[in-house]
């Protein structure tokens, strides 16, 4: 991913993704929110398959499946920015879960801020919507 997409203010959603994970990703998966516990913040948005379930259940971390790289990853191994879980709820429809957490790091995006600080969550900008249309995003309050 570019670093404008990633971090920039141009709007250019990706409306491919759930086509790509079909097309890329060999396991069968479900959407994962990692929600802050206190705050209900929404941190990520990623995808688990059982054994990423499994693993986040066993562990008490929040755990992914990376849908590009098809392989296990467990928030914060690299980075050393966990996600420490308190809770997991399911949907009625039993095909998305929210995972409920509490930040054992600085933050839960890879992205960085200017200061160089990784970013409490991924969702740090908004859509700017001028005369009913969509005029590029900006940065939340605090966020850039």
């Amino acid at each position: 991913m570019s670093k404008e997409m990633e971090e920039g203010l141009e709007f250019n959603m990706d409306f491919s993704k759930l086509r790509k994970v079909v097309g890329q990703c060999s396991e069968d998966v479900i959407p994962a929110v990692a929600q802050c516990a206190d705050s209900g913040e929404v941190l990520i948005v990623g995808y688990v398959n059982k054994a990423a379930l499994d693993t986040a259940v066993k562990e008490g971390l929040a755990v992914f499946w990376s849908t590009s790289r098809n392989e296990l990853w467990i928030k914060g191994k690299t980075s050393g920015d966990y996600l420490k879980l308190v809770d997991i709820l399911v949907n009625c429809e039993q095909n998305s879960i929210v995972y409920k957490v509490r930040m054992a790091g600085k933050g839960s995006c890879h992205t960085r801020d200017k200061s160089g600080n990784p970013r409490k969550g991924c969702y740090y900008r908004r859509i700017k919507i001028d005369g009913g249309k969509i005029a590029g995003l900006e940065f939340l309050p605090g966020a850039e």
